[in-house]
């Protein structure tokens, strides 16, 4: 008998030795929490969580004996509340980023508000061309009507501005930036868009939907560079609202390019799941080249964005019947039904998820009729498409989300911030299919629960509180704004976790915390499921971990 090792056994040894996932190997335990995550359709509350690497371990309950080798790391989560990391399951990334360093014009009071707002970030930031900013919304001005060019002339005659609205569905220029893009009283309103035009027929300064891109144009793109620095700046600062993951709602083939390569650098602090954005420059050879994802799951490419309409603020969510407070107009289809047909049909063939903007019941039952039709020829059901937003919906179209397996991705925080609106826009009648939860959720179809950032904040306990309470942070109205749409706190959580997991084909290793799955989760100051409902708006973030890396710490 030999003492020595085996040939066998020594090059086992080897190999182990430089084995990078033992090398890298890393056990923590994280102990005294108040832990919450969703099994079998139910709440489940444990006292400790355990994880190696990118993968959950264990999860510990009440009265379970806890490890204590001493090559595991212990946190103390001094009784703080652990939850799944939660997801937005549609946001603007490079939008957001964007708006970090543009004029911040959300909660103006005023035309001149805005206006003040534009000149202090002017001065501010003395070395740029173009004035940018995002956030203004009429509807909260004593006026309730578009701004002009001549308001922002008497302060920027020289250097061209342009200001995009809340819902990204407007924008609104000065005299200077119309020049350069060589606006004129003779430019016609393209397909989908609209000119505001005074009463003598010149441009006021207010481009609505596809009119927008005639100002856009004029600007110099991001270099795919710049675009990963304000990507990797966007994505930290969500991390610090205890998102872990979000769908990037409509990017193009560059903004796909940048995610790759953070991706491949180790450099993104949350998971993305990107949609193309169609029609957009080279999205027909994207497509082609296929679905990607990296190997750490932190990016994903497997679906497509469409839009159908514009949005409710500007009038451009396309309506069946004329709009209430606006008799004659109807709003805006972005793409003529043809267009969006031909669009749905190439995407659905080449086995991508197609989710579709959707705000106006037109523009919803465009949607859906388009859906089933195309579902049907290229028998694509199990791929789960979606509407985006499915803000108006027709009483009947809405049992035909759960039948035709379409998820609805929707965003509570609009309900909320449209509620001083809404209705005028839409009616007594039709506003009972807007923001209809309730009513989605009792015919059987599953919410995937977003933001809209930088539209709405992306704090998702600003959405949970909407969901849950339908009242803005003033607790208004009382009781609610029709209150028989509210969502359960379960229901609430679950649309914020593993529903939107679901939306994304995610639940699997995201959404929920169980063995093998994502260390994806958030440390909380406050308990979510205590909390008096009217604060849970203002519940905040301790630390945030996603693939087993902590990428947030307060």
């Amino acid at each position: 008998m030999t003492m020595g090792l085996s040939k066998t056994v020594k090059v086992a040894l080897l190999l182990a030795a430089f084995s990078p996932a033992l090398v890298l190997a890393k056990s923590t335990l994280i102990t005294n929490i108040d832990g919450y995550t969703i099994a079998n359709n139910e709440l489940t509350r444990f006292t400790a969580i355990a994880f190696t690497d990118d993968k959950i371990d264990k999860l510990y309950f009440v009265n379970d004996k806890l490890p204590t080798t001493k090559s595991i790391t212990i946190i103390d989560g001094q009784g703080k509340t652990l939850i799944p990391g939660l997801i937005d399951a549609h946001g603007h990334i490079l939008g957001y980023g964007l708006s970090l360093l543009q004029a911040d014009l959300v909660n103006s009071n005023s035309e001149q508000d805005a206006i003040n707002k534009t000149l202090t970030y002017a001065k501010a930031n003395s070395a740029l061309t173009w004035i940018q900013g995002r956030g203004w919304n009429q509807t909260q001005w004593p006026s309730n009507a578009f701004p002009s060019a001549k308001s922002l002339d008497k302060h920027f005659p020289d250097q061209p501005v342009w200001l995009k609205r809340v819902d990204g569905h407007a924008g609104w220029a000065n005299s200077k930036a119309m020049a350069l893009a060589g606006i004129t009283k003779a430019t016609k309103s393209p397909e989908g868009g609209d000119i505001i035009r005074d009463k003598n027929g010149m441009p006021t300064g207010v481009f609505i939907d596809n009119a927008m891109a005639l100002i856009d144009n004029s600007i110099a793109p991001l270099t795919i560079k710049q675009q990963k620095s304000v990507l990797v700046k966007a994505m930290d600062a969500l991390a610090s609202f205890g998102l872990t993951s979000v769908h990037d709602a409509g990017i193009d083939t560059d903004n796909i390019v940048a995610f790759k390569e953070l991706s491949q650098e180790n450099a993104m602090s949350i998971r993305v799941n990107a949609m193309l954005y169609l029609p957009s420059t080279k999205w027909q050879q994207t497509l082609a080249d296929g679905q990607y994802q990296s190997k750490d799951d932190m990016f994903t490419f497997n679906s497509v964005k469409i839009q159908a309409d514009g949005a409710l603020g500007s009038r451009g969510a396309a309506l069946i019947a004329d709009y209430s407070d606006h008799p004659g107009q109807r709003g805006l289809l972005l793409n003529t039904p043809d267009e969006f047909d031909n669009l749905v049909h190439t995407a659905m063939s080449q086995g991508f998820q197609v989710n579709s903007h959707a705000i106006g019941d037109h523009a919803n039952k465009l949607v859906l009729d388009t859906y089933e039709k195309h579902i049907k020829a290229t028998k694509t059901k199990a791929l789960r498409h979606r509407v985006e937003h499915a803000q108006v919906l027709r009483l009947d179209d809405i049992p035909r989300f759960a039948e035709l397996d379409i998820i609805a991705s929707m965003q509570a925080t609009h309900a909320t911030s449209d509620k001083n609106m809404a209705q005028d826009r839409l009616g007594a009648t039709r506003i009972l299919g807007a923001y209809a939860w309730r009513k989605l959720l009792n015919a059987n179809a599953i919410i995937a629960a977003g933001s809209d950032f930088p539209v709405e904040s992306p704090n998702p306990f600003f959405g949970l509180h909407a969901s849950i309470t339908r009242q803005d942070h003033n607790n208004s109205p009382q009781g609610g704004w029709f209150a028989d749409e509210k969502m359960t706190p379960l229901e609430a959580f679950r649309s914020f976790t593993l529903d939107a997991a679901y939306s994304g084909h995610q639940e699997k290793i995201i959404g929920s915390l169980a063995e093998g799955k994502k260390a994806d989760f958030v440390l909380l100051e406050q308990n979510l499921f205590t909390i008096p409902e009217q604060d849970i708006w203002k519940i905040t973030v301790s630390k945030t971990w996603v693939n087993g890396k902590l990428v947030y710490k307060k």
